[in-house]
């Protein structure tokens, strides 16, 4: 089980579990309706054709189901799913001998597409625009290029930071996706479908409220249902109802805006220590005891999306929300360290 429930990361095993929750395809998958509906269009356009579907790029946050839509594209299709991640590609062989056995039109998912080695990353060039590789035999002066032809495919990549995946390789991509935070109310639909699959009884109360804490992330979401599963069968009579969610929030240390006790602390040191801000975020990661990636990758998007947190050219600064949430007064906190 995660340590921290609000993690949006995967924990181990986490995706196995959730594969019986996971919509197969696009008229399943709750929410991003403008991303759905470009996604169909071009979808139907390829199958018109009898052509590969362009290359897709998809970005966003962990949790928000760039995995699930590799699998949906492929079911939409009606081809094969190979899945990989990019720090599992250590050798161009690897890419070669993935690439050079997979049936015609089959959707290649790498995941984290930003963390390919450079060398494995031109190769891919090729492939993905000429359906080919180049592959050297030989050594020496005696070395010579070889192309290997490739039946066609759709490469969909996958990352949490598009930033630091380089223009050669997101310019080969055809159609670009960003997938943003969900709605409280699109939560609350995916938490009812995942209950009625899971056979969980949970009343609309308690569904509307345990979206509200869901940080805007499905996986966040099903992971806190099955712990509220776990409070209901033990410390109520098996129905999910608000008074158990209640229950198991407190007992979880998550309150109703969806912020964990690292969060709080994260706002709490900005406003005791540096007077609300600005503050860069190496200081501030270190005086939380966090890494600056964790503390840029998974706290903060929240904190900025729910309007606590700001990041400016000086560093990060707390809003009055934040303020007002923790029960402080703004201006109050006069800065330890400047």
């Amino acid at each position: 089980m995660n340590d921290r429930p609000l993690d949006p990361t995967a924990a181990f095993d986490e995706d196995e579990l959730d594969i019986g929750v996971r919509p197969k395809f696009l008229r399943d998958f709750q929410g991003q309706e403008e991303l759905k509906s470009n996604l169909s269009i071009f979808i139907n356009a390829a199958k018109a054709r009898g052509e590969p579907l362009d290359h897709v790029f998809l970005s966003g946050p962990p949790g928000l189901g760039k995995t699930t839509l590799a699998y949906i594209v492929a079911n939409e299709l009606g081809a094969e799913l190979k899945i990989t991640s990019a720090p599992a590609i250590e050798r161009p062989k690897d890419l070669a001998g993935m690439l050079s056995t997979i049936p015609k039109h089959t959707v290649f998912f790498i995941d984290e597409i930003h963390r390919l080695k450079p060398a494995i990353e031109e190769m891919l060039y090729i492939a993905m625009e000429d359906y080919e590789l180049d592959w050297i035999i030989g050594q020496g002066p005696a070395a010579r290029t070889v192309r290997i032809p490739l039946p066609p495919f759709t490469l969909v990549a996958a990352t949490t930071k598009p930033g630091r995946v380089t223009s050669p390789l997101f310019s080969r991509f055809g159609i670009t996706i960003r997938i943003e935070f969900y709605q409280a109310i699109e939560l609350e639909r995916i938490l009812q479908r995942t209950a009625g699959i899971l056979n969980i009884a949970v009343d609309k109360d308690a569904s509307s409220l345990l979206a509200r804490c869901s940080r805007g992330t499905p996986r966040v979401a099903n992971r806190l249902l099955r712990r509220m599963r776990d409070f209901a069968q033990v410390e109520g009579v098996g129905l999910i109802n608000r008074s158990i969610i209640e229950f198991g929030l407190e007992r979880l240390k998550i309150d109703n805006e969806g912020l964990e006790e690292q969060d709080r602390r994260i706002l709490a040191a900005i406003i005791d220590n540096y007077g609300g801000g600005p503050v860069g975020a190496e200081t501030l990661a270190i005086s939380i005891g966090e890494g600056i990636d964790t503390l840029e990758d998974f706290y903060e998007p929240y904190l900025i999306q729910r309007g606590f947190l700001a990041r400016t050219p000086r560093g990060r600064v707390v809003t009055d929300l934040a303020h007002k949430h923790l029960g402080r007064k703004p201006g109050a906190n006069q800065p330890l360290l400047i």
